[in-house]
C-alpha cells in the first residue's frame, strides 16, 4: 500500500460543513488546535512510497480513533454515528456533508494492526501538547507524578475446568469437520450434558459427583485429541493447521488448579493472565496489568494521563517503575523530579531512588512533599474513569498487541475528553466575563451619579405633569459633581452582636443553661 494522501475537496452539490455547524463548538475548536501534520507524519511512516492504492487519510484514521475512545463507542456504533453527526465529519477532516461512509468498518482494525502501540502513542503526546498550549497543564505538573497499576480485563467468560474442556472438545470436533477429518466419535451430546451437570453438582455441594463428571469430560477430550493426531499423522499441512489448537487443548486437559506457571483461561485468548489485586468484589481478574501515570498536582484542565502501558507476565510493580518512568520522560520531554507510588512498589528498580516517594514514608518528608503524598490517591479516580468511560474495562482487541493498543487508545480518549470539557468551560467563562463587563459598563453606579446624568433625570422629571421641579437641588453641588445620595454624617449601621443562641451547635445541658442565662441577662451587661 502506498502512502496515504488527503485530496478531499468540497462537493458543489452537497452542503459545506462549515455552513451548517457551529464553528464555536468545542469539537470544532479542538480540531483547530490539534497538529494533524504531526499525526500524519507518524501514521504515514508505516506506509511505503510505491505502487498500490493509497490508504485512508491519516486525519480520518486519527479522528476515528479519538472519537471512538473519547465517547466509548464500538466500531459499528461509531460508523453509524459518523454518518449522522456533522461535527464528527468535520473533526475527521471532511469538507462537505457525507451521506455514505467513505471507508469500511474493517479499515479501523487494519489500521490498528498496522500502526501498533509505537505509533498510536503519538495521540497521547498530541493530547498533552494541546493541553500545554491551551493552559490546561503546565510544565511543573509534568515534573511531579503519580504512578500506579491496574488490571485491564479481557473479554472472556469466567474460566472453569468444565467449560474450558467442553469448549476445547467442541472446537476440535468442528475444526475436524471443516477440514474433512473423519472422527470415530464426536462425544458432543454427552460432553454437553457432563459440562452442565458439573455446574449443577457444584452448586448443590455434591463435589464427588462433580469430579466424576469432570473426569468424564477429561477422558473424552483426550480421546478426541488422540483420534485427530492419528488421522493427520504424516500430513504436514494438516499438522500445521491443527497444531496450535491441539496444543491448547492438551494444556487445558492436563492443567491443574494448584500448578505453578502460566495456565490457559480462554481458548480464543491464551495470553490472558489471572491477577489478584486484593479487591473484595473481584478477588481475581483475567486480563493484563496496565501502568498509569498522572500528575500529583491539580492541573487547571484536570488530571491528564501522562503515560499508559500494558505489562504482560503479571510483573512485580516495583520492577516496572524504571522502564515506565523512562518511557514517560521520553513521551513528555520533561524529567520527573518526584514520583509518588504506593507500598506495592517497595524494592523498585528506578535508578534515582531518592526521587521516589512511597506512601507512608516518614524520612526526608517535608511539608510540601507531605501535601503531595496526600494527593497520591488522585490516580485512583483517573483509573476508574479510564476503565468505565473509555473502553479499558473490557478489552475486545485480539492478542497481546491488542492489549497494548487498547491501553494507549483509552488513555488518549480520556485526555481528549478532558480537553473537550476544558475548551467548553473556557468558552463559557470568556462569554460570561465579556457579558458581565458589558453589563457593568452600561449600568451606572448605585451610589453616585454624574452631574449630567442627574440633570437629565431632573429634566425628565420636570416634564412630567403634576411633579414638582427639582432645579437647584442641593444634591448637585460640589463643583458640578453629584453628591452621594447617602449622607456621610448618617451613623453607620450597628454590627449585629454575638448571641449564644445564634450558634448552631449541639445542645447539651450545660450549654442550655448557659444560653438561658445569656438570654435572661439585660442587654449591654457583662459578667
Amino acid at each position: 500500500m502506498s502512502k496515504p494522501r488527503d485530496d478531499r475537496q468540497k462537493d458543489l452539490l452537497l452542503p459545506a460543513l462549515d455552513q451548517i455547524i457551529d464553528m464555536g463548538h468545542a469539537l470544532v475548536r479542538l480540531a483547530a488546535l490539534i497538529d494533524w501534520k504531526f499525526l500524519d507524519d507518524r501514521f504515514g511512516s508505516v506506509c511505503q512510497t510505491g505502487p498500490g492504492q493509497p490508504g485512508l487519510p491519516t486525519r480520518l484514521v486519527a479522528g476515528l480513533f479519538i472519537l471512538k475512545h473519547m465517547h466509548n463507542l464500538s466500531d459499528e456504533v461509531l460508523c453509524a454515528r459518523w454518518i449522522e453527526n456533522p461535527y464528527y465529519q468535520y473533526f475527521c477532516g471532511e469538507l462537505s456533508f457525507c451521506h455514505r461512509l467513505p471507508f469500511d468498518r474493517s479499515s479501523m482494525t487494519r489500521w490498528r494492526q498496522r500502526l501498533g502501540e509505537d505509533q498510536l502513542v503519538a495521540l497521547i503526546q498530541e493530547s498533552l501538547s494541546v493541553a500545554h498550549n491551551t493552559g490546561a497543564i503546565g510544565p511543573k505538573d509534568l515534573e511531579r507524578v503519580v504512578v500506579d497499576t491496574t488490571v485491564q480485563p479481557k473479554a472472556v467468560a469466567h474460566p472453569t475446568d468444565a467449560r474450558l474442556m467442553h469448549r476445547a472438545l467442541t472446537k476440535l470436533v468442528g475444526f475436524a469437520q471443516r477440514n474433512n477429518v473423519p472422527l470415530r466419535q464426536s462425544y458432543l451430546r454427552v460432553a454437553k450434558r457432563a459440562a452442565i451437570m458439573v455446574g449443577r453438582y457444584t452448586h448443590a455441594h455434591q463435589f464427588k459427583r462433580a469430579r466424576r463428571q469432570l473426569k468424564f469430560l477429561r477422558t473424552r477430550l483426550g480421546r478426541i485429541i488422540r483420534d485427530i493426531r492419528r488421522k493427520i499423522d504424516g500430513d504436514a499441512a494438516l499438522e500445521a493447521r491443527f497444531g496450535p489448537l491441539l496444543d491448547l487443548a492438551q494444556r487445558v486437559r492436563t492443567q491443574d488448579q494448584h500448578q505453578r506457571g502460566p495456565k490457559v483461561y480462554a481458548l480464543h485468548a491464551p495470553e490472558v493472565e489471572c491477577i489478584g489485586k486484593g479487591k473484595a468484589r473481584a478477588p481475581y481478574e483475567f486480563g493484563c496489568k496496565v501502568s498509569i501515570a498522572t500528575p500529583v498536582t491539580s492541573p487547571k484542565g484536570g488530571q491528564f494521563v501522562l503515560h499508559a502501558k500494558a505489562l504482560h507476565g503479571n510483573p512485580f510493580d516495583g520492577h516496572t517503575l524504571g522502564p515506565v518512568v523512562a518511557d514517560m520522560e521520553k513521551l513528555t520531554g520533561v524529567e520527573a523530579r518526584r514520583i509518588h507510588v504506593d507500598k506495592g512498589y517497595r524494592g523498585h528498580n528506578h535508578p534515582h531512588r531518592l526521587r521516589v516517594w512511597i506512601s507512608g514514608q516518614v524520612r526526608r518528608v517535608t511539608a510540601s512533599i507531605r501535601r503531595e503524598m496526600k494527593r497520591r490517591a488522585a490516580v485512583e479516580p483517573v483509573i476508574g474513569h479510564v476503565k468505565a468511560e473509555h473502553r479499558m474495562d473490557r478489552n475486545y482487541l485480539k492478542g497481546r498487541a491488542g492489549d497494548r493498543i487498547n491501553a494507549v487508545l483509552a488513555a488518549a480518549g480520556y485526555n481528549f475528553g478532558l480537553l473537550l470539557r476544558w475548551l467548553a468551560d473556557l468558552l463559557r467563562a470568556i462569554i460570561r466575563d465579556f457579558a458581565g463587563s458589558k453589563y457593568r459598563l452600561n449600568q451606572p453606579s448605585s451610589a453616585f451619579f454624574t452631574a449630567d446624568q442627574l440633570k437629565n433625570k431632573t429634566d425628565a422629571t420636570n416634564e412630567m405633569p403634576g411633579m414638582p421641579s427639582r432645579r437647584g437641588d442641593p444634591a448637585i453641588t460640589n463643583n458640578g459633581h453629584a453628591a452621594p445620595l447617602v449622607s456621610p454624617q448618617s451613623p453607620p449601621e450597628p454590627r449585629r452582636s454575638w448571641h449564644p443562641c445564634s450558634r448552631r451547635r449541639r445542645c447539651t445541658p450545660r450549654r442550655a443553661r448557659a444560653r438561658q442565662w445569656a438570654c435572661a441577662a439585660p442587654a449591654g451587661s457583662s459578667g
